[in-house]
């Protein structure tokens, strides 16, 4: 039976018993890591509990192999972190998000500074532990692993690693709490009332004047009769596209640019909400039309683009009209309907809705790919390529010895070819299912070694006096940035409650409490406040606890 005891007991680190211990590692904590306590559960997170609790029972892997491990799940999780967050990175900066992200890098600053003072004034002098601490009071891991790897370029010491980790985990716990504690203190100190918030979200939702909109309007006004709709875009100058036209004979076709349109025809036109008015004002009045049901050789269909020959392709440059007698009415990207502009560019996955003959629709299907299958082939030239071009951005010393490392290079790198890979005939598509595999299989291998590496010397370190101020100073890390920033959004920009409680889980990175406050409101406002401040925040939480570890080490 002494092979039993190889495998499963600690003192041997053999290749079989390594794997032993890190499945084990962390299908125990991802079982764990599923209970929820008061609707909140850590996911994840407790991999690294468990790693230390092995740890600290005297498990350990060889020096090398952990290593290895440790970086490379950094470097998947990392990564898939940046083609998650990249298409919306920039977009995050336009008017709606700029708001939020400001407040979200304030929050940030506060942390920043908070630690700062800790450091000079208070009885935290290791900078090691204090970042640590830092990353585990705002919970986020990616900037452990960009502090950790940064140490261990500077130091070259596993013990400044294993202090960090051992920060992180004592400031974790009370940092989800804290996070969930701040809403309930900005609730109280301005008396909201959330049922009134989730009604202005609502109501808000209800006026909306960002979705396309469908009208079939019946054209009344004899100044317009006989004019193309090339010259109608003149007279109505926004955005839109007549997808089918009734003539005053009940023949229902397909028009071009050159169709001219007269008293009495009817057209299915889709636009902007917010255009509504100037259909009305230089067309006519709505009509009942089922133009579904109306017998007819016309039929609408979506197509999905997984030829990557027209990832980054402009919709224009298509020529639907004269190449396949169609008009395209939306664009369907990652859920959300996008109005047909000429200038919009295609990606892999988008699902493009055209209105024609069934034999024409055809050809462009064969053309544009629409096979499923396709998408569900994972595109790993581009993730080993981006890989190796965000190890060497990371290697770059960028002055005063910092360097973006094995941490902010690929992240860098995969937000960047998410936005722009197509200019590069790089496909980035991935689906959501490869993409959560791809990253959750990235932290559970780092968390799992850090936890190990952590584990030997964890409760000396932790269940003392220093490592009760750890846990005090963390809780001060999380708490009084928010309530701050929290204030500000409320008192100042008078930002609803529900978005004040998807910028505070954004702002820390915090699925649990983004869970929490979507569970409490039934809305999904948080997440999208979380969504819009989370690509920055991720990146400057990476850079914050590098630009620490540089500085002060």
């Amino acid at each position: 039976m002494d092979w039993i005891t190889q495998l499963l007991f600690p003192g041997n680190t053999s290749i079989a018993s390594t794997l032993v211990l890190y499945s084990f590692v962390i299908a125990a904590g991802i079982f764990i890591g599923k209970v929820r306590i008061a609707g909140v559960s850590l996911g994840v997170t407790f991999v690294l509990f468990v790693g230390i609790l092995m740890g600290h029972f005297g498990y350990e892997v060889d020096s090398n192999i952990l290593k290895f491990v440790r970086e490379f799940g950094l470097i998947l999780f990392i990564f898939a972190i940046g083609l998650q967050v990249g298409p919306g990175f920039f977009s995050s900066f336009k008017k709606g998000g700029v708001t939020l992200n400001l407040l979200a890098v304030l929050g940030i600053a506060l942390n920043v500074l908070i630690v700062l003072g800790i450091y000079y004034f208070g009885n935290v002098h290791d900078i090691s532990a204090l970042v640590g601490v830092m990353s585990g009071a705002v919970t986020n891991t990616p900037g452990l692993a960009a502090a950790q790897q940064a140490v261990s370029q500077m130091t070259n010491s596993p013990e400044q690693a294993n202090l960090m980790a051992q920060g992180y985990a004592a400031a974790y716990p009370l940092g989800v709490v804290g996070i969930i504690l701040s809403m309930f203190v900005i609730k109280a100190i301005f008396r909201i009332n959330t049922e009134t918030e989730i009604q202005e979200i609502e109501d808000e939702h209800a006026s909306s004047q960002l979705k396309p909109d469908f009208l079939s309007i019946k054209v009344t006004n004899a100044l317009v009769d006989g004019k193309t709709l090339l010259e109608l875009h003149d007279v109505i100058t926004c955005n839109f596209v007549v997808s089918r036209l009734m003539t005053q004979d009940g023949e229902i076709i397909i028009p071009k640019s050159s169709t001219e349109i007269h008293t009495g025809d009817i057209l299915r036109v889709v636009c902007s909400s917010s255009d509504i008015e100037r259909f009305h004002a230089v067309l006519g009045q709505d009509v009942e039309m089922d133009w579904e049901t109306t017998p007819t050789p016309v039929y609408s269909r979506r197509i999905m683009v997984t030829n990557s020959h027209f990832n980054g392709v402009a919709l224009g440059s298509l020529r639907l009209h004269n190449g396949y007698q169609l008009n395209c009415t939306r664009v369907n990207r990652a859920g959300v309907d996008l109005l047909a502009n000429p200038s919009l560019r295609l990606q892999m996955g988008d699902r493009i809705t055209v209105v024609g003959n069934l034999e024409d629709i055809d050809r462009l299907a064969a053309r544009l790919g629409n096979s499923m299958k396709r998408l569900n082939q994972p595109n790993l030239i581009t993730i080993f390529v981006g890989i190796i071009f965000g190890i060497i951005l990371g290697s770059i010393n960028l002055g005063f010895g910092m360097k973006l490392g094995l941490a902010g290079g690929p992240l860098v790198v995969a937000i960047l070819l998410s936005r722009f890979g197509y200019k590069f005939k790089l496909v980035t598509y991935t689906s959501s299912s490869a993409s959560l595999l791809l990253r959750e299989l990235g932290i559970c291998l780092f968390l799992a070694s850090v936890g190990i590496a952590a584990g030997k010397d964890f409760a000396s370190a932790v269940f003392n006096e220093t490592g009760m101020w750890w846990v005090i100073w963390g809780f001060v890390i999380t708490f009084v940035p928010l309530v701050i920033v929290g204030c500000i959004a409320r008192g100042k920009n008078r930002i609803n409650y529900l978005t004040i409680m998807g910028l505070s889980s954004g702002s820390y990175t915090d699925p649990p409490a983004l869970a929490y406050a979507n569970n409490s409101t039934g809305n999904d406002a948080p997440a999208v406040a979380y969504s819009t401040v989370y690509p920055l925040t991720m990146f400057l939480r990476v850079v914050a606890a590098q630009a620490l570890v540089l500085a002060l080490l």
